[in-house]
């Protein structure tokens, strides 16, 4: 496929790419990094893509994911474990750089599950349906449906929280 193809990916994919990193780090520095990589590998690999396997958005979030998984990898290997730590452990706190999220969004995302904010991540981040989420992660879309609406419930009460003795 002719290079100007790519080009035309990268403009039209490039901010799906980063709000998926946006939503699944803490790190702005990281997120513009793991987009930068994640671009690169695609360009590497733009005369294997076939259309026919996915559509080009789920197959620059399955490169994206990959790298996402490399780097938390990485990141824990430098940061001793402590038991049984989760693979897909995301970092909690938010870094001083602000990913370009709303402030109250970022900290709701930070009380999440790594597995919630992943599947949030490629839904609202990377703008997946959740079926494309399902076919990337291997869950079932009914429960990918579920677990994003838990973590969308908890999102809600994490940013409007109830006044004690407020009727729900």
């Amino acid at each position: 496929m002719p290079s100007s193809d790519f080009t035309s990916v990268c403009d039209r994919h490039l901010a799906r790419v980063y709000g998926y990193f946006a939503y699944a780090l803490s790190s702005r520095a990281d997120a513009e990094d793991l987009t930068q990589q994640t671009f690169e590998r695609a360009m590497r690999a733009w005369a294997r893509y076939d259309s026919a396997r996915a559509g080009v958005s789920t197959w620059l979030l399955a490169i994206a994911r990959n790298l996402l998984i490399d780097h938390l990898r990485a990141s824990r290997a430098r940061i001793p474990a402590i038991g049984d730590v989760a693979l897909e452990a995301m970092p909690a706190a938010p870094d001083r750089h602000s990913l370009g999220l709303d402030p109250e969004l970022e900290l709701a995302l930070g009380q999440l599950s790594p597995r919630e904010r992943e599947l949030i991540a490629l839904r609202f981040g990377g703008d997946l349906t959740s079926g494309e989420i399902a076919g990337l992660t291997g869950l079932s879309a009914a429960n990918v449906h579920q677990i994003l609406s838990r973590a969308l419930r908890r999102m809600r009460s994490a940013m409007n929280p109830q006044p004690v003795g407020a009727a729900r």
